[in-house]
């Protein structure tokens, strides 16, 4: 038997799992910070590490209930009409809630002797546990011949995204410079269920970024953003708009 303790904990733009992408790098304005913890983290633990553009972060699905896994799923990618393996396939519904992803190390951090790590490209929830940290080797992590199965390429984006005057002036009056291109990142994945995207029904949808909710619907097959506003959360503790990571 095994027990591991998180090194880290990621603090990212995601606060909820509805409108993460479903890989990593398919949002490159997704900004994470990842916090390291003690005992891991005096500077001497990333000696070395940016001298790598790119890093595997292996993670904890902590949103997902314990023991919720099925050996068979339903990946989005085929439409959620096909069963396939667990094995065969990234859903969090696993035996262990372990999960793998390459982000984009944008710089490293060291202030007072706390260790903090910028990422993009992030396909991570906010508090997140890290388990560890591995530099990804080019050489040895891409390998040109290999075969993806039923997802060989990067999904095409699905949707187009355009926002209503008010979410757009809204979006333009943030510090966070690089809201309207996230949320439009986002979108064009089309985050809603497999289930909903042949419905003929008004679709309405919030999502949580930073500390705003974002409310969309689908006019025409285009995903119209109507509303931009704080969260109740950010209101409660006096905040004006969308914090970046730590």
């Amino acid at each position: 038997m095994f027990q591991f303790t998180p090194i880290g904990v990621i603090h990212s733009c995601f606060r909820e799992k509805f409108g993460i992408p479903r890989q990593a790098g398919l949002a490159p304005a997704a900004r994470a910070t990842l916090e390291l913890l003690p005992p891991c983290d005096p500077p001497t633990t990333v000696r070395g590490l940016e001298g790598f553009s790119h890093l595997w972060l292996l993670f904890v699905f902590h949103g997902v209930p314990l023991g919720r896994w099925h050996p068979t799923v339903r990946p989005p990618r085929l439409g959620g009409r096909q069963r396939l393996g667990v094995f065969a396939t990234r859903s969090p519904f696993r035996p262990n809630p372990i999960g793998l992803s390459v982000v984009k190390l944008e710089r490293v951090a060291i202030t007072h002797g706390r260790v903090v790590l910028h990422l993009a490209g992030v396909d991570l929830l906010d508090g997140t546990p890290i388990l560890d940290i591995k530099p990804y080797l080019p050489y040895a992590d891409s390998i040109p011949t290999a075969t993806g199965g039923f997802a060989p390429d990067a999904p095409d984006p699905t949707l187009a995204v355009a926002f209503s005057p008010a979410a757009a002036t809204f979006c333009a009056r943030q510090p966070n410079d690089e809201l309207h291109e996230l949320i439009t990142q986002i979108l064009r994945q089309d985050p809603r269920p497999a289930y909903e995207r042949a419905s003929s029904t008004a679709q309405h949808y919030g999502m949580r970024v930073y500390d705003y909710d974002v409310h969309w619907e689908i006019r025409q097959g285009v995903a119209y953003v109507t509303e931009i506003r704080p969260s109740p959360e950010a209101v409660a503790v006096g905040q004006s708009g969308p914090t970046r990571p730590i």
